[in-house]
């Protein structure tokens, strides 16, 4: 039976993630370790400057006070007594697509299984507003969890899966689109006369390049897009190469 490690940045309680391990029940052996609470936007950051406190709540079941990473770090180096066949990250409220994955930590949690080794996938319902419907994200998240056990995926790859809550049942593999937001800073003062800032992202066009992620999602299709986990870009490689001649020599 495969063993998989649920986790995910909106806290073990979200209903998201009880939403995914509700669809994956009787798919294999699952283990639940997430933060206390919700770490959106915490990206792959780790808690270094304080002790990592785990709580188990249930059988099979860690609370972490903790970042998505760290949570990913202790179930495979000390809360699982083996190594998962997969990590599934989700179901995230709201979507990741764009300049988010670098922001995420619904992705955060699955590159830190990648780094591992581990095929991971990142779940998120892209959706704003109220009424967050998570039935049709749970029902794809097994069918590909499914798929993924059974083919495997790419070596340092993993999947950043975005589900539109009015789905029309099209999926697309899809790469990261370029930013399409701007970035909103809302200031205020508190009642010590300090400022203070909420930042928000506001979408300022729908014209996304067709085969994007937000592309697809604005179509009502499902985007699937593989994200590496070596971020070397070879043709600047190949193309400043010649300046370390002219850098390897002191001052």
């Amino acid at each position: 039976m495969p063993r998989i490690l649920i986790t995910n940045d909106d806290g073990i309680h979200a209903a998201g993630l009880r939403a995914l391990v509700a669809s994956l029940a009787g798919l294999g052996e699952l283990s639940i370790v997430a933060p206390s609470h919700e770490r959106s936007a915490a990206a792959q950051s780790l808690t270094l400057r304080q002790p990592i406190y785990v709580e188990k709540i249930a059988e099979s079941e860690w609370s972490v006070e903790g970042t998505p990473a760290d949570s990913v770090i202790l179930a495979l180096n000390q809360l699982l007594p083996a190594a998962p066949d997969l990590v599934i990250s989700g179901i995230n409220r709201g979507g990741n697509l764009g300049e988010n994955v670098f922001y995420s930590g619904t992705i955060g949690a699955a590159m830190e299984a990648c780094i591992n080794g581990i095929p991971a996938i990142a779940m998120s319902l892209a959706h704003r507003g109220k009424h967050y419907d998570y039935a049709d994200s749970a029902a794809f998240s097994r069918r590909l969890v499914e798929l993924v056990l059974q083919e495997g995926l790419p070596q340092h790859v993993m999947l950043s899966v975005n589900v539109p809550q009015c789905w029309t049942g099209s999926v697309r593999f899809t790469r990261q689109s370029e930013k399409l937001t701007r970035t909103l800073l809302q200031p205020g003062t508190d009642p010590r006369g300090r400022t203070y800032y909420w930042l928000h992202e506001q979408p300022v066009s729908d014209e996304a390049e067709p085969d994007t992620d937000y592309a697809a999602v604005l179509s009502g299709a499902i985007s699937i897009t593989p994200l590496e986990l070596d971020r070397t870009h070879p043709t600047s490689l190949n193309h400043l190469s010649h300046w370390a001649p002219r850098l390897s020599r002191k001052p």
